[in-house]
């Protein structure tokens, strides 16, 4: 059931890849709900995804932007607008990408160009597309910016590897750009700490379905789906939640909080 809360409001969301993207739920929550969008993703990744479908289905135009280029966020900004006929009012930043998880190579053998370019990637982007945002005034007064990222940034998943650095990071800028952009024209700016959620991206951290299974088994109300997360992202895009800001937002059915479950202890029983 739609509730028309974002009707007239204009977003941009990254990192739709594929139908298992919560950035591609998201844009579907959001169409759904009455906004008008943008989709972007890196170049390379527009080739290996199938986001025209998603494009045709919800009638955005697709703009290619490495977000690692301050051209490429630039110009994905002037298009945006310019496609609108005016500012925008929410973004997605569903981005992020370890090599070091990708080759498989741990923690404390850290290959650091392949870490330098996780990072750049997975956290600087946020700084990169809000910093670009504020300087052409590309934000709407009121404006609403979330950023997924994962508890793994509070607490260790030695598999996480680096991404945990990233997401650390990430929350940082988060906080620090919702106090800059919020004194500057009343823009937001929060993360969703989601449940482990079976993504593309996140299928690729080794150890992965065990994750999963440990998550649902601690959560009281078991792990947020990649749909539920979309609609979260919808209420903190519309104008019911103007005043929260800076905040890093649990979004996990209560695993956050959840020192041991009943579950946990009879499994470590058997």
């Amino acid at each position: 059931m739609a509730f028309n809360l974002l009707k007239g409001k204009k977003g941009i969301i990254f990192g739709a890849l594929d139908e298992n993207s919560i950035a591609w739920k998201t844009a579907q929550a959001c169409h759904a709900e009455g906004a008008q969008l943008v989709l972007t993703n890196a170049p390379i990744a527009l080739r290996m995804g199938t986001i025209n479908k998603l494009a045709e289905e919800i009638g955005a135009p697709v703009i290619p932007a490495d977000v690692t280029s301050n051209e490429d966020v630039e110009n994905l900004f002037a298009k945006s607008m310019e496609h609108f006929g005016g500012g925008v009012d929410f973004i997605l930043h569903s981005i992020g990408m370890s090599i070091n998880v990708r080759k498989g190579i741990h923690y404390t053998e850290n290959n650091y160009d392949f870490t330098h370019k996780g990072l750049d990637i997975s956290a600087l982007s946020l700084h990169r597309v809000l910093a670009t945002a504020m300087k052409m005034d590309a934000l709407n007064e009121w404006g609403s910016v979330v950023a997924l990222t994962y508890i793994a940034a509070q607490r260790i998943f030695p598999d996480y590897n680096d991404m945990a650095d990233n997401k650390a990071y990430l929350e940082s800028i988060a906080r620090n750009f919702g106090y800059q952009y919020g004194i500057k024209k009343n823009v937001r700016i929060n993360t969703v700490s989601q449940s482990p959620t079976r993504t593309t991206a996140g299928s690729g951290v080794k150890g992965f379905d065990g994750f999963i299974s440990y998550a649902e088994k601690m959560s009281p109300l078991g792990n947020a789906t990649g749909d539920d997360c979309a609609n979260y992202c919808v209420s903190l895009f519309s104008d019911l939640t103007k005043m929260v800001t800076m905040q890093n937002l649990f979004h996990d059915g209560g695993f956050s909080f959840t020192g041991v479950s009943q579950a946990v202890i009879e499994q470590m029983e058997k």
